[in-house]
Parts: C-alpha cells; structure tokens; sequence
C-alpha cells in the first residue's frame, strides 16, 4: 500500500515537472503591414503580451509583419483558414464580395467613430454574420478611423475636383463610392499604394491618417481631402482576426479560456480606438511633410452623401436577393453603432 501511495506521488511530481519544462505554444501571427505600424507594436503586440500573461507563458507568439511568411494580403484569412499560420490581421473586403454581411459598414458616411463602430461590429458578427467565418475562431472585429482622399497632383475641394482621377480603394463598397463621385476607382491591397502612385498608376488613395506616413504617402502625395469629423467619416473599412481553429480546438481548456478572455467586443474596441489614435500623429507627419489640408465641410459634403445614397439601397437589394433581410441587417448595424456612440 505504501508503495503504491509512494509510486502515485513520484508519478504526480514527474508530470507536474513535466507540465512546469513544457515547451510553450508559439502562434504565429502574421499581417501586411511593417514592423514599426501600430498595428505591430501595439495592436497585435499587445494581445500576445496579455495571452502570455495570462497563460503563464504557456501561450506565446511569433509576429510576422510585411508578409514574411509568403503570399499576399488578400490571402491571410485562407493561410489562418488552412493552418498556414495560427492567427491572421487582414481586411475581410480584400476578397471582394466574399463576405458580403460584414460590408454593411464599409457603406458610405456609416461609421460614427472606430471605437464605437468595432463594439456594433462586434455585435452585428455575432448576431448576423457567424456563418461567413464559421471556417475560423475569430478574435477580433474592428475598423479603422474616418477614410481621407490624398493626392499627388490635384487637390479636392468640391465632387468636380474628383472626377476622372484614378484613385485607390480598398473594398467593394468603397470603390462603388469612388465611381459614384466620378473617379476610376483602383482596387488594391495598402501595400501595394507606393508603387503605384510613383509610377503613376494611380492618382491618389484613400486611406486613413494613421496608415499614410507607413506608405510614404508623405512624400509621395501632396494633398489631403479630409471630410468634417462632425459628420460621419466618409468611408471606413472592416478588419478581422481570425484564428485557425483547428488549433484553437487543439489547445487544453485552460489555455482555449485564455483565447477566449482576450477576444470579442472589448478586444475589437481596442483595435479599433488604437488605430484611431494613431491618426493624429499621422496627421502631423503629413502636415510636417508639407501636405496641404482641406477640410471638406457639411454644404460640400452634402453633395456627396447625394450622390452616394443610392449604395445603400444596392447592398440592401444584393442582400436581399442572396435571401437575406437586407433592410433589417442596415437598421441593425444603424441601431448598434448608435448604441455605442457618445
């Protein structure tokens, strides 16, 4: 008997020992944008700390910025999808049209500010858009602060200013709101922006503050249109975290209570507020660099809201034609963004 009870408590010591040696999970995570972004230093740095915190250091990363693994940008969400990687920070509307219930507020003069907007698109995933990821554990939803037009060559003040010129976006529904205000819009993922607009394939993007000095848009453009932040922003685009979920699925439950802890609405706040923040240095770099300003006010602005209504109702009618209840999906990103905002 004693030596059973003594063999039972050398065995419980050895894997308790073991527990103790063993080796951390390392996650890697990957995004396209570079090392010194916010969105590396602090964004994605900052979960990684607190998992490794909270975990004991039993959960860790590897953060890959520029693409380091491979691929392109529009193909982070199949690399966390399949297994590449453990965790991705990518734009859903990089496959256009892929994930059409998220774009709801990527329509034009939507978003109020980035905080309140991540909370309401937090809420909407899980209410309504689950089914589009359910290939993944997501982490995070969030956007990013008001979009501002920048140009080379030309600056904008009135619609007039816009037509004809070739200008970047990001998503599906931002080109819609390019084309619609009278430019050739170009569809490209951020870090394809400096090339482009040094050969002159490109007139301008649009982009937000806080992303523009990464790009060298400080040297590369000259003129900033920026829309009154008294009225909603102009456009603003949808970012996800997405986590393989087979190896979410893989971890003990402790370590998926750690996941968990640091996903959802308040980890979307987070990225969402953070990035916007960084508009404001980002600004100032610009402005340093020389850019010429101009803020594009509320009778101006009137105009484009007019002449980019109609989006709304196209999305409301591709909703409802793919058997969803395009109306109802709106008022609910409409109520849940006014919920949150102060």
């Amino acid at each position: 008997m004693k030596t059973s009870l003594k063999l039972g408590l050398l065995a419980g010591l050895m894997v308790g020992a073991l527990g103790a040696n063993a080796q951390p999970i390392v996650l890697k995570v990957h995004h396209f944008l570079n090392a010194q972004t916010i969105q590396h230093t602090t964004m994605l740095k900052t979960w990684c700390d607190n998992i490794a915190r909270d975990s004991k250091d039993r959960l860790q990363c590897q953060i890959y910025p520029s693409m380091q693994l491979g691929g392109t940008p529009p193909q982070l969400f199949d690399q966390a999808r399949d297994g590449v990687i453990d965790v991705a920070w990518t734009l859903p509307g990089y496959t256009a049209g892929r994930f059409p219930k998220m774009e709801v507020f990527e329509l034009p003069f939507m978003m109020t500010n980035a905080e309140a907007t991540s909370r309401a698109v937090w809420d909407y995933y899980e209410k309504n858009a689950q089914d589009e990821f359910k290939d993944v554990k997501v982490l995070a939803m969030h956007v990013h602060g008001p979009g501002n037009i920048f140009t080379a060559k030309k600056q904008i003040k009135t619609m007039a200013d816009i037509k004809g010129l070739k200008l970047r976006a990001p998503t599906r529904m931002t080109t819609k709101l390019l084309a619609k205000m009278g430019a050739t819009p170009v569809g490209m993922p951020v870090p394809a922006v400096p090339d482009a607009l040094s050969k002159g394939v490109i007139d301008g993007a649009v982009i937000p503050y806080e992303v523009a000095p990464s790009i060298k848009i400080d040297e590369l453009a000259k003129f900033t249109a920026e829309t009154d932040r008294a009225a909603p922003a102009l456009y603003t685009t949808v970012f996800v975290v997405p986590m393989n979920k087979a190896k979410y699925e893989s971890l003990p439950a402790d370590l998926k209570a750690v996941i968990d802890k640091n996903s959802g609405r308040e980890f979307s706040a987070f990225l969402g507020k953070t990035q916007a923040g960084n508009d404001v240095p980002g600004k100032e770099k610009l402005i340093a660099g020389g850019h010429t300003v101009t803020v594009i006010e509320k009778k101006e602005l009137d105009s484009w809201k007019a002449a980019s209504d109609s989006i709304d109702d196209e999305w409301v009618t591709d909703m409802t034609k793919r058997g969803f209840d395009g109306k109802g999906l709106l008022k609910d990103a409409q109520d849940m963004i006014k919920k949150y905002t102060k």
